[in-house]
């Protein structure tokens, strides 16, 4: 967990710049977006250069969701730059690449992914919507069409045949439409750019939505954690063009969806984190000045101990966050067969820890608050509503779990 100089000038920059906001000298949650990207660039930091971003790394956006989930920050750095920015990267589609990541790495253009179910299990071999090619016309049409151009008999019950090099193709590999609603997608009610995770005959595949067109419905939905933005995502038969390789063909096409819930379980992991880090500071610090039977709270044994063991408690997560965050900087190959990767298994057990940590931390923040803790004017229900809700984003904890242990078992 060692830092260079660079990563600790960068935590330094984000909490000083979020410590303005917390003073009221930033605005409101737009402005404070737009300095961060245009101060600091958090946005395009694991975008490579060549699409426009600092082309740094993981570990740069980990420092950065520390800091942000510390405050409980509202921004939309988790589903654009992490979840779409890098299952746009993981595709590989080097032209949807240069088209779509300069204007989410500057911050400019916010982006969506629509991707899980209500159940939100974040599989990459399932998705909420599916996707078939869409036809032009029938092939009938199209023969008939050909033939009345070239001046041959257009009864084409009548046996007329027209050469098969001349029909054109009923439908493109660019020509794709997708239906189905999609559940909690992050910042999808405002992305200027949607991504939709699609079932097809081959797979599921990846494909980009004009979230302008009429076939799409995006909603924003009430959450526990009013700073977390979720949306629901109707398609009805909305065009889409598919990133990455042709749905249909040979390849894995969900490995692109893969790494981008490992990328963004790992930043979600650091979130948690900072805020289960700031949640101790604020406990411990309130029982300094909380005086009971004539003396400090904190002076107790017993409250001494319960802290004791949350400082382990959240050390050994960010620990494990960390972890993760450099293995993934690594850029650790895929496995053959689909087998998890060392990354994948390390996301996975970041996720699950972090998750605890957090609502841990938040439900002895309350408890050793007293009376204020319960209170609306007090932060502390912030910090728990945000470990509910985070617990359960890109899969729950006991998902995660499983996932280790059958890797462990079988491996």
């Amino acid at each position: 967990m060692e830092l260079t100089d660079e990563r600790r000038d960068l935590r330094d920059a984000v909490r000083g710049l979020l410590a303005q906001q917390q003073r009221g000298d930033v605005g409101d949650g737009k402005s404070l977006w737009r300095r961060l990207c245009g101060e600091i660039g958090v946005a395009g930091l694991a975008i490579p250069q060549r699409y426009g971003g600092a082309g740094a790394g993981p570990v740069e956006t980990h420092i950065v969701m520390e800091e942000l989930g510390r405050g409980l920050t509202c921004s939309p750095l988790l589903g654009s730059a992490v979840l779409a920015g890098q299952a746009l990267l993981a595709s590989g589609d080097t032209a949807a690449c240069q088209r779509l990541l300069p204007a989410i790495a500057d911050g400019s253009a916010v982006a969506a992914l629509a991707w899980t179910t209500p159940a939100g299990h974040w599989d990459p071999g399932e998705a909420a919507c599916a996707a078939h090619p869409a036809a032009r016309t029938t092939a009938a049409d199209a023969i008939q069409a050909i033939a009345e151009a070239a001046g041959v008999d257009a009864d084409v019950g009548a046996g007329t045949s027209v050469p098969q090099a001349i029909v054109p193709s009923v439908s493109s590999p660019d020509d794709w439409v997708l239906t189905g609603e999609a559940h909690h997608v992050l910042d999808g009610d405002q992305a200027d750019v949607l991504l939709a995770a699609a079932r097809t005959a081959g797979g599921v595949g990846l494909f980009e939505v004009d979230p302008r067109d009429r076939g799409v419905t995006r909603t924003a939905v009430t959450t526990m954690d009013t700073a977390r933005r979720l949306a629901i995502v109707r398609l009805e038969r909305a065009p889409g063009r598919p990133i990455g390789a042709t749905p249909g063909s040979a390849g894995p096409r969900s490995a692109a969806l893969a790494r981008a819930r490992d990328l963004a379980c790992i930043a979600l992991s650091a979130e948690q984190a900072g805020a289960a880090q700031r949640a101790l500071e604020l406990t411990v610090a309130y029982t300094k000045v909380r005086v009971q039977f004539g003396r400090a709270i904190g002076g107790f044994q017993a409250l001494q101990h319960r802290m004791a063991d949350l400082h382990v408690l959240v050390e050994s997560a960010r620990s494990l966050c960390y972890a993760a965050a450099f293995a993934a900087d690594d850029g650790e190959p895929a496995q053959p067969g689909g087998e998890p990767t060392r990354l994948t298994l390390l996301a996975a057990a970041a996720k699950a820890h972090c998750s605890h940590a957090l609502t841990r931390a938040a439900a002895e923040m309350i408890q050793m608050h007293g009376a204020i803790g319960i209170t609306w004017e007090h932060d502390a229900h912030r910090y728990f509503k945000r470990a509910h809700g985070a617990a359960q984003l890109f899969g729950r904890p006991d998902e995660h779990i499983a996932r280790v242990a059958a890797a462990l078992i079988d491996g």
